[in-house]
């Protein structure tokens, strides 16, 4: 993955600064809170949704057993539509793909459809590097770019701002990106988005390439899918006379048959709507209707060794739904920008640390920012089991070593000799007991003191129970 956030501390520390942020933890909490409830009752809607999650999950396994083949297949039917694959082993080749296919358009400009696998390398900031602006045109996208801030949720990047906060983005920062804000804007919601409206309308009448990613890609056809709400995404796809479409090589599905399940679980998951307001489709290219020129790049980038996981592989089913993160305690604490990715929450937590390695501090940290109790596995439409992946992953780190664990190890082997030693643990038990006058009530040690820094240890009882069992079994 693209090192664009790696670098923030780990998450203990990130998740402690956000929660003491009272603004950002209100915000949080009414979002989260209200999409959950309107997905609550989107899926109670479908009387077979549990078939439906299971289908999902079993077209996305089959999928990736044979990974290899569809790809192929894909590669096969675009190019046999018109279009052109370049297929990048990593970000760093991704984003000279993309650098050098806009650089031969002679533009210096794009639009920009959501895409989480193009924030994942950094592609932006690639392209500014090599002089070439790239405009979001999503809503929530916008926000966080005119912030220069980083997105902090999967489904509205900008969900740790309020109405308030964004009237004073769109005032201070639009007119240093194109068209102003209109003079005496409120925070009215409709008046926000027709600010956006008119901003984006300019970039899109002008723009000749624009850049996006996929939710699905159709194996036996060639087709790729978008969904989304706004529409913004369709203008991207439609105007420009060359589009590029950088996707992870994970959200192939072989027939349009196995599309039909994820229109039906994706929206419900993810917006709480029956179904997406626009549902975008592209095969090729098309003479006069359309972009002439279209190029798809296949990203692997830490995904083939995912694969290579028999336990962690099932992070790749995400359809980047967002669910999980709304029902995470965590989650909804800490915000996005804790996890140090663009995919936060459950699913950043044993996602990053697959694609990334867990070599960095912040991605060793990630498998441990979870209480581990399951909310996220029960929302999840295609049934990833996070909580055994999270497990998994701490167990990789643990191996790794480091203080911490070199500790923990110590403190286990001793412990193991102490119980299998009935005498050496009836006398620590009764010294123990005669010295618990002098015990603390918090313990030294920074891993400790996290621990204990929010609770009270036990007090221990003034014998141990085996020296009153003899006392009283009779």
């Amino acid at each position: 993955m693209s090192g664009t956030f790696v670098g923030m501390p780990a998450f203990p520390k990130a998740a402690h600064e956000a929660v003491n942020n009272q603004t950002l933890r209100g915000n949080l909490r009414h979002a989260t809170h209200t999409i959950r409830a309107k997905r609550a009752k989107a899926v109670a809607e479908v009387t077979d949704w549990a078939e439906l999650r299971e289908a999902g999950k079993r077209i996305k396994d089959h999928t990736l057993a044979h990974l290899d083949r569809y790809l192929v297949q894909l590669e096969e039917s675009v190019m046999a539509a018109g279009g052109t694959v370049h297929w990048a082993a990593d970000a760093d080749e991704a984003n000279e793909i993309v650098t050098q296919l806009v650089k031969m358009t002679g533009e210096s400009e794009v639009v920009k459809v959501k895409s989480m696998a193009t924030q994942e390398i950094g592609l932006n900031e690639a392209l500014e590097a090599e002089g070439i602006r790239a405009y979001e045109t999503d809503l929530a996208e916008l926000i966080v770019q005119l912030s220069k801030d980083r997105p902090s949720h999967i489904l509205v990047p900008a969900i740790h701002r309020n109405r308030g906060e964004i009237r004073d983005i769109f005032e201070r920062e639009m007119s240093e990106w194109g068209r102003p804000a209109p003079e005496g804007l409120t925070d009215s919601p409709a008046e926000l988005a027709e600010a956006a409206r008119l901003h984006l309308r300019e970039k899109f009448l002008h723009a000749k390439v624009g850049i996006s990613g996929a939710n699905f890609m159709i194996a036996d056809t060639g087709t790729l899918v978008v969904v989304e709400s706004e529409g913004n995404g369709r203008m991207c796809l439609t105007l420009p006379e060359t589009l590029i479409s950088v996707v992870g090589i994970e959200k192939i599905l072989p027939t349009w048959q196995d599309l039909e399940v994820f229109l039906q679980t994706l929206p419900r998951s993810s917006t709480a709507e029956r179904m997406n307001p626009y549902t975008s489709t592209w095969t090729g290219t098309t003479d006069e209707d359309g972009p002439q020129n279209f190029h798809l790049v296949l990203l692997d980038n830490g995904r083939t060794d995912t694969l290579a996981d028999e336990v962690g592989r099932q992070a790749l089913r995400c359809i980047r739904c967002s669910a999980c993160l709304n029902v995470c305690p965590v989650y909804e604490r800490a915000g996005g920008h804790a996890y140090g990715s663009v995919y936060p929450g459950p699913i950043g937590a044993i996602l990053c640390p697959q694609l990334r390695g867990t070599a960095s501090e912040i991605d060793a940290s990630l498998p441990y920012a979870s209480s581990l109790c399951g909310a996220c596995y029960e929302v999840c439409p295609v049934a990833i089991d996070i909580p055994e992946v999270l497990v998994h992953l701490r167990e990789r780190v643990a191996d790794q070593g480091g203080a911490g664990h070199r500790l923990e190890k110590a403190a286990i082997k001793a412990a193991g000799w102490v119980l299998d030693r009935p005498a050496a643990l009836a006398a620590g038990e009764r010294l123990a007991s005669r010295t618990r006058g002098l015990h603390p009530n918090r313990l030294p040690g920074p891993g400790a003191r996290q621990w204990t820094e929010s609770r009270d240890l036990p007090k221990m009882p003034a014998e141990p129970f085996r020296d009153w069992w003899r006392k009283n079994r009779r």
